[in-house]
């Protein structure tokens, strides 16, 4: 059984786990105080940060990576010239950049005055459990949002709806941009809207959108919004589901954009 509580170091507790079979074990990597891995694993450790996830254990199931193959990426035990187009559209920057350090590094993506380019990379879609939810690159298209100070610091992600777990409140095929809760360390605000994944123990994971309750003894679920009847059962964030899945809630929603 999980708690609801103000995000701690470790947010996934951030990716806050509800119900699983066992204590999943993170990789601490790179403690020493010389660090002697080649430029290129240092770079994509630095992606990594930079794109929200804290621990590269996190990265690597949010993408549908082999996370062996990329600790010993990180780690700098293997090179990452095979693997660095894929890292480098996961983590928004370039080839060129993780391989050499010339070209486009974190951070440098926004192209117009007043506006934030957030790419929709995935659907959000209650139902439908896949080893990755990200898009091809042919499929990714990029949205435009106000550069609001708040979420400035932070890394933003989007995906568009699909299906009806949320009609009454996003049509299908908006385009929801959420924070990582790993990243901005937030405690839950009941009454928001939160993208959470559920995930089974051979890796397949859904990935859908909740509204985030306090029931009147303080308790957390998360409540759809849905006018199907397959849609329409609460999940308790303490308990989790009635099956041996884990939930975890991924970000919060800060923005719903229509797609024309």
């Amino acid at each position: 059984m999980s708690r609801i509580s103000s995000m701690p170091d470790n947010v996934h507790n951030a990716h806050r786990d509800v119900k699983a079979k066992c204590t999943p074990l993170s990789c601490k990597m790179h403690t020493m105080e010389y660090d002697d891995r080649p430029e290129p694993a240092k770079r994509l450790e630095k992606a990594r940060v930079a794109r929200g996830f804290a621990e590269a254990k996190k990265a690597a199931s949010f993408f549908g990576w082999n996370y062996n193959v990329y600790a010993q990426h990180e780690n700098g035990t293997r090179g990452i010239s095979r693997a660095a187009a894929m890292y480098a559209k996961a983590y928004r920057v370039s080839e060129a950049w993780l391989l050499t350090g010339e070209g486009t590094g974190p951070g440098e993506t926004n192209d117009v005055a007043g506006l934030r380019r957030i790419t929709v990379a995935a659907h959000i879609q209650a139902g439908v459990f896949e080893e990755t939810w990200e898009w091809d690159d042919q499929s990714q298209y990029p949205v435009y949002i106000p550069d609001d100070p708040e979420y400035r610091p932070f890394t933003l992600f989007a995906g568009e709806t699909k299906g009806p777990s949320m009609n009454r409140r996003y049509p299908e095929r908006t385009v929801l941009v959420f924070t990582n809760v790993e990243e901005t360390q937030e405690a839950p605000i009941p009454g928001k809207r939160y993208i959470v994944e559920r995930r089974r123990s051979s890796g397949e994971a859904e990935h859908t959108v909740k509204l985030l309750h306090v029931d009147q003894d303080g308790k957390f679920w998360l409540v759809p919004e849905s006018d199907d009847p397959r849609y329409q059962a609460p999940i308790s964030v303490e308990d989790g589901t009635a099956d041996e899945d884990t939930v975890a809630i991924l970000g919060r929603v800060v923005y719903a954009v229509s797609r024309e």
